[in-house]
Order: C-alpha cells, then structure tokens, then sequence
C-alpha cells in the first residue's frame, strides 16, 4: 500500500507541474542564469591551475541546483498543510509515509530536468564530460541521491514551519552558506582557516568534488587536500548521503503524523 500509495502521490505531483507550467519554466531559468552568470562573470575572474574556471565551476553550480531543487519538497508540504490538502489525505484510507515518498520522489523528477537543462547550457559554455559514461552517469546519481536525501530534511523543515513565506525565509538562511562555504566556486584552499576547515568537512564538497571527479573537471596541479572526504568524495557523499536519509526519514514520517493531528 505505501508504494502504490507514493505513486499515486508522485503523479499528483507531477501533473501539478503540467498545469502550473510557470513552475518548469522558472525551474528551468534559473539554473540557465546560474551557469551564464557564474560563468562569464566570475570565469573572468578567477584562474584555475591546469584547467578552465567553467569545467570546475559546473559541478558546483549543478549541486547547487538541484539542492536547491529539494527545498522544493519542503514548500510543497507547507503549501499543501496551509490550504487543507493535508487534512483531505488524512480522511483517506492511503499509508502515512505515502504523501512524503511521493513529494520526496517527484521533486527527484524537477531536479534530472534541471540537470538535464544545466548540463546542456553547460556544454554550450565550455563545460566537457573527460571520463566515461558510466561514470558520468554516476556523477549525476550522487547529485540526485545527495538532493533526494535533503529533501526528507526540508520536509521536516516545512512540517514544523506549515506556512510557506517563513518557510522560504528559513530554508535560504541554511542554504545559502552550505552551499557557499563549500567547494561549489573556489578551491577551499584559498579560503580563511576556519572557513576553509568547515568547507572540507561539508556534505556539499564531498558531493561537488566527488562529481568533478566523475566528470574528470579535476587536474593533478590543483592543491590537494589532507581530509578523508576530500581524499574519497565519492565514498563520504555516498555516506553523507545514507546518514541524511537514515536520520530524516523517520523523523519526517514522526513530523508528518504529529502535523496532521493537531
């Protein structure tokens, strides 16, 4: 039932996306203007050793969207609690986890659009994929299972916040610096000692790196780093990835059963 029950969810989702076309079109824009930006206002900028700013830059910019893609599932909660969505599901006979899979699975659907968009804009900018498909294919998985992992944290968020204009505020005050104070734009070698101990140690750059490695947008001149998930991104985003969902998911499912009986 809980399965059956998040694909009925995950289409509902989706067909929202059809009839509120202005959401793919913004959805879709963003990451656009992200690439553009980033790409010929700080390329300008900022040299790379061994390799051009835009192959290392568009990893960053692809984890930044589609983490920013799984605040999405947050809203979505908060949106559905404030107009009595919420309380028509609980009057139906459907699992309790359903109505979460299936925000949590859809906004994975938004987010493989957005890459998919990125990742064109990308090439169009100078950005080249150097390693084979499989292990393109791959870079782009742990985006996706990074973003899919968050998205159960940003529901619980959205759960306990139940309006979406304090939502928005609060979810952008925890973004906005992990994903800067990261590897995302500049090396994490460049930045001041306890920032630059706080980017090694973040989620986000164990993800950017471990998809640059992926995408081969690493050269062997750039500073290396001593820390184990700068060492093996792969292996700790594959690790953050499980943490996040281990912890999250049961505490959205306990969020969800405690917002709907109030």
């Amino acid at each position: 039932m809980a399965v059956s029950d998040g694909v009925t969810i995950t289409k509902r989702n989706l067909i929202k996306i059809k009839r509120v076309p202005d959401l793919l079109v913004f959805t879709t824009l963003s990451p656009i203007m992200f690439v553009l930006l980033f790409a010929f206002v700080l390329g300008s900028m900022i040299d790379m050793p061994g390799m051009s700013y835009r192959e290392f830059l568009i990893a960053g910019i692809f984890a930044q969207t589609v983490i920013f893609g799984g605040t999405w599932t947050g809203l979505g909660m908060a949106e559905d609690i404030q107009k009595g969505i919420i309380d028509r599901f609980r009057s139906l006979p459907m699992s309790s986890s359903a109505v979460l899979v299936g925000r949590t699975v859809s906004d994975v659907f938004i987010n493989v659009i957005s890459l998919v968009v990125m990742g064109l804009t990308g090439l169009l900018v100078g950005w080249r994929v150097r390693t084979s498909l499989l292990e393109a294919l791959a870079g782009f998985g742990i985006l996706l299972l990074f973003a899919y992992a968050l998205s159960w944290v940003m529901a619980i968020v959205g759960l306990a916040i139940r309006t979406p204009e304090v939502y928005n505020n609060a979810v952008f005050m925890i973004i906005f610096p992990a994903t800067f104070v990261a590897n995302t734009f500049v090396d994490p070698s460049r930045l001041p000692t306890v920032l630059r101990v706080i980017a090694e140690w973040n989620p986000v750059s164990a993800v950017v790196q471990a998809s640059r490695v992926l995408f081969g947008n690493t050269h062997p001149s750039m500073p290396a780093s001593d820390v184990w998930p700068m060492q093996h991104p792969v292996a700790a985003s594959l690790l953050w990835s499980a943490l996040i969902l281990v912890i999250s998911v049961p505490l959205a499912i306990r969020q969800y059963k405690k917002a709907v009986s109030r």
